[in-house]
């Protein structure tokens, strides 16, 4: 199956808004602090390593997609074919907001919290999203 870029675009917006709400907000945490090496391996590997059961969303070429849920809570989890395809899903997806786990052909989409637990076991970059709590009225 092969979908266009505005499609995965919509994927990864829903997936955002759903899990992750409108805006990034400030949930503090140590984001510096000491993580595991950055993990590789298929969707199945990862979600296994952090004992989720992936329920796949999304299955391309270029993307696959699972929400997962574990005891840390409810995430969307994504493999990528290229590193230039995952780094414009997630230019893309930044601007709904939430918090993004970033690894080599991978992304862990979810709230402050499940994204700092993931980091203990996959490793990985934190990044935030857009704030858009100053536009709400």
């Amino acid at each position: 199956m092969r979908l266009t870029r505005p499609t995965l675009a919509v994927a990864a917006a829903a997936a955002v808004l759903t899990l992750a709400g409108c805006g990034s907000g400030d949930g503090g945490g140590d984001r510096a602090a000491e993580a595991p090496s950055t993990a590789s391996g298929s969707l199945e590997s990862l979600a296994a390593a952090v004992k989720c059961a992936p329920d796949i969303q999304t299955d391309a070429d270029e993307i696959r997609q699972a929400i997962c849920k574990n005891g840390d809570g409810k995430f969307v989890l994504a493999t990528f074919a290229t590193d230039r395809g995952q780094r414009e899903w997630i230019n893309e997806a930044k601007d709904y907001g939430g918090y993004y786990l970033v690894g080599r052909k991978w992304v862990a989409v979810g709230d402050d919290g499940v994204v700092t637990a993931l980091r203990g076991t996959l490793g990985g970059a934190v990044e935030i999203g857009t704030d858009h709590s100053e536009h709400t009225s």
